[in-house]
Order: structure tokens, then sequence, then C-alpha cells
């Protein structure tokens, strides 16, 4: 077969490309380790032996084999790397997400395999913030606002609808719904967004104070949560009540987001418990994040690469996902969605 030099651009290139089991493993080898220099991920030394029969290696420094899926998302999973490689490639780049089933029939495994596929990935394009945005060049400033995620409740089972009720709202009331607080950067046209416990001041303003550097320039609505960001900010604010856009001051970037969020879970995702969340909020916002860079449009090649760049250092077991041990990641989590171990 003729080798392929260049990257893959396009998922029917990708699947072709990842095809070829050395292909595959090549590509895999150079993303991990850019120099050519394998080095343990377990002690750290670069003195090893390639067993080339089973694409692994042993290590002489603490006598054990590795192989290039360890310290990785990807770490014990029966799962060829080509079928890891194109589910990393539609995740990355299908704007409106992929289904477990769809992803299952796609590559040919069980639906709860793919689910957990697909939440591994979600782990991976989990980002860290390290610190807060803005500074003295930051012109554009920072659209703030929050949204509710949940059921409509006309559509659900009335024994469930009256359990969910808040006794508020228009004919059915609202339901409790799982808020949601995006910070946009304008400058950057980066997105950071947060489940919240709930959307009292404190909560709502901490969240600004931990993001943004104090004398930023802050477009928000007239929600009275933000009425002490005037404190430490440069406090605007629209009324949604009589307009949307007043000038510069609106939210519509923020909205932009929760339009293509919304999207996401209603028609892609249908039915998004509280107790996961915060996986596809982070699927989301990678991929609103790496839709461009300045100007310039990122491929779906680069998007891939960043998101594969990302695997190393990182675990996600099925016990920890489930809520089947005592991770503190689940401590203040809702209802859990229902699923068989594989």
């Amino acid at each position: 077969m003729e080798q392929v030099t260049k990257s893959p651009r396009t998922l029917q290139e990708a699947i072709a490309y990842f095809a070829d089991s050395d292909r595959c493993f090549e590509y895999a080898k150079r993303l991990r380790w850019p120099d050519g220099n394998v080095v343990c991920p377990r002690c750290g030394v670069a003195k090893n032996s390639f067993v080339k029969t089973r694409k692994l290696w042993f290590c002489y420094a603490c006598k054990k084999q590795f192989t290039i899926k360890v310290k990785t998302i990807m770490e014990d999973s029966p799962i060829g790397l080509d079928k890891w490689m194109a589910a990393f490639w539609m995740l990355a780049n299908c704007r409106n997400g992929v289904s477990s089933h769809e992803m299952a029939r796609t590559l040919g495994v069980t639906q709860t395999t793919a689910w957990f596929m697909l939440h591994r990935i979600r782990e991976v394009m989990r980002s860290k913030p390290t610190k807060k945005m803005g500074s003295g060049g930051n012109s554009g400033g920072f659209e703030v606002d929050e949204t509710y995620i949940g059921g409509t409740p006309k559509n659900m089972h009335i024994g469930r609808r009256h359990r969910h009720m808040m006794g508020r709202g228009t004919q059915y009331g609202y339901v409790a719904k799982t808020p949601v607080q995006g910070i946009f950067d304008r400058d950057m046209r980066q997105v950071r967004a947060q489940m919240m416990p709930n959307v009292k001041r404190e909560s709502l303003q901490e969240q600004v104070f931990n993001n943004i550097q104090f004398g930023s320039k802050v477009f928000t609505d007239s929600a009275v949560a933000y009425d002490k960001l005037k404190l430490g900010y440069v406090h605007e604010i629209v009324n949604h009540a009589e307009r949307y856009v007043d000038g510069e001051i609106h939210t519509n970037g923020l909205e932009n987001f929760w339009s293509l969020l919304k999207r996401t879970l209603r028609g892609t995702y249908v039915a998004v418990e509280p107790f996961h969340l915060d996986h596809y909020l982070d699927e989301q916002v990678f991929r609103f994040n790496n839709r461009k860079d300045g100007t310039r449009k990122i491929s779906d090649s680069e998007r891939f690469k960043t998101a594969m760049g990302q695997v190393f250092g990182k675990r996600l077991t099925y016990a920890e996902l489930t809520g089947k041990n005592d991770s503190p990641r689940h401590e203040t989590t809702g209802t859990r969605e229902k699923n068989v171990p594989f």
C-alpha cells in the first residue's frame, strides 16, 4: 500500500489514513514523542527496547512493558488506535456532536462502549484555566450571562412534571433546571462555561472574580445578581426588557454559544442528566474555542491534533464516570444516567 505522507484533511481521508495499523501507530508515536526519543511513562527513563511484533516497549529501568496507551486516556482500552482516532476526529469536528448510537454503528462497537469512549474524549477536551482573563490591553471586554439546561415541562410525564415543579411560570410552571454560567472574551473569542449550584449573587459573582481581572469591562443583562460588579469592574448593563443591543453593550456572543450548546443537547443527545452535563459542556467549549485562531479558520485536522495532543496524563475509569466510586467529582452531582457496564 502506498504510504500517505500528509495528514488527513477530511473524515474520509482520516478513516483511510488510520485504517493502516502501522501508519496509525507511527502517527500516534510521533504525536507522543515528537523528538523520537521514547521515554517510559512510568519511570521517565529513555532506556528501552521495542518489541515490533507486539508494538510495545520494555523498559530496562523499571523492568516493565509499556504501550503507547499507557498514561493516556486510552489506557486499558482493548479498542484499537484506528477506532480511537476516528472517534476523536468525529467528536472534535462534528458541530452538533455525535451520539453514542451513531458512534457505535460507525465503529462497529456496542453502544455502551461508544458511550464510554465519547466521555473519555470529553475528559480530554476539558480545559483547566490557570489564570484570569483580561488585562490593560483588553479593549473588547467580557460578556457574562447564565442559562438553564433541562427538559421542557409539556414533554414530561405528568408524574415527573409535578415532582420538579417550582410553583412559578406559565401554563406548567418551571421545571427545576441546571444553571450554567458563561464568560465570553470578545478579544480572544474564547468562552468559559461552568455548571452552577445556584444563581445566587455570591455564586455568580464569585465566578466572575475568579476568571476576570479587576478593572476590565464587563457586560451583563439587568439581573440583580450582578449588581455588585461595579465595585471592581467597568460594568455595563443592557435591559433585555427594552432592547438586546445598546451600542457595544450586549451579550450576543454568549447567546451564540448558548444556541450552539442547546442545539447539540436537544438535537443530538436528546436527554442529558445533570450528573454528566459538565462533560457535554467541555465538549462544546472545546469546539467553540478551537474554531478560529484570530481571523484564520482552524481546520478539522488541526482541531483533531489539538484534541489528540491532550490525551497524555489523563485518566477516566468507568467506575468514576458512573459514580460507583468515592471520587469527589460526583459529590454534588444530580441524577445519574443508567448504563450497563460492558
